[in-house]
């Protein structure tokens, strides 16, 4: 990220009338400096779901949200981290690619649950739909230990973003919305599939660009139900994928 860009970011982001800076996210092998994330913990497997040797008392011990993680990372202007050992949930372990396949637990977890032992979210109909889903947006591998969230002015002259987040309000998504037609002039560049917050800032869009296409990600929505208003998770998202420098159409 040249600092050069700066001036035109500010000017950029002015324009749409966003009141913070884009949160643009990368994966590095070099772990950030006074980042935040989730507390450590072991990361199962399908192995060790099958062997009963999952101890869920850790992993809800440890349970930290993606985007509840960004959300302080973007109140501190600082980067929020995530690797194998800090992962914050199992969703946050998969769609960030630290996890695959999913647990069979959580697709019984975001469907029907399980009488007796599991309250389900009721999401899906029932957990044939669940694996469907998680067969279906199969993310991308994390190709470096760390995945990394930070504002866009953090970043180094050598760290390029791979996805550029917007946290908004509907104002200035809209705005986007109509911008990301008009840089690539496709008709339907913006799509708005289902997902949890951080399959929509990090796994729907690494999975159009492993297509060839050049999409925006309308999403945050899963988190934004009646019971759960005043959450940091809840609110409008759009992302960028494969680092369009947007700010830069009006000149060079």
């Amino acid at each position: 990220m040249k600092k050069s860009d700066m001036p035109k970011v500010r000017e950029f982001i002015d324009a749409l009338g966003l009141t913070e800076e884009p949160m643009c996210m990368f994966y590095t092998n070099e772990e950030p400096v006074d980042g935040i994330s989730p507390k450590p913990g072991a990361l199962p497997t399908v192995e060790d779901e099958a062997a009963q040797r999952v101890d869920w008392s850790a992993i809800n011990a440890n349970w930290m949200c993606v985007i509840g993680a960004i959300w302080r990372a973007r109140k501190k202007k600082a980067a929020a981290v995530f690797d194998r050992e800090h992962f914050g949930c199992l969703g946050g372990a998969f769609y960030l690619g630290f996890l695959k396949p999913q647990l069979d637990t959580i697709a019984y977890y975001v469907s029907t649950g399980i009488p007796g032992q599991l309250e389900g979210e009721h999401y899906f109909e029932s957990p044939e739909v669940s694996r469907n889903f998680f067969q279906t947006i199969d993310p991308r591998p994390a190709p470096a230990r760390f995945c990394v969230f930070k504002p866009i002015s953090l970043f180094g002259e050598y760290e390029v973003p791979e996805l550029v987040i917007f946290f908004s309000r509907p104002e200035s998504i809209a705005g986007l919305n109509q911008l990301a037609t008009f840089v690539t002039n496709d008709f339907e560049a913006v799509c708005s599939p289902f997902g949890a917050g951080c399959s929509n800032i990090v796994t729907w869009p690494l999975r159009y660009l492993g297509q060839g296409k050049l999409k925006a990600v309308l999403g945050g929505f899963k988190e934004f139900l009646p019971d759960n208003r005043s959450s940091p998770c809840a609110g409008q998202v759009l992302c960028l994928q494969a680092y369009q420098p947007v700010w830069r159409i009006r000149g060079p």
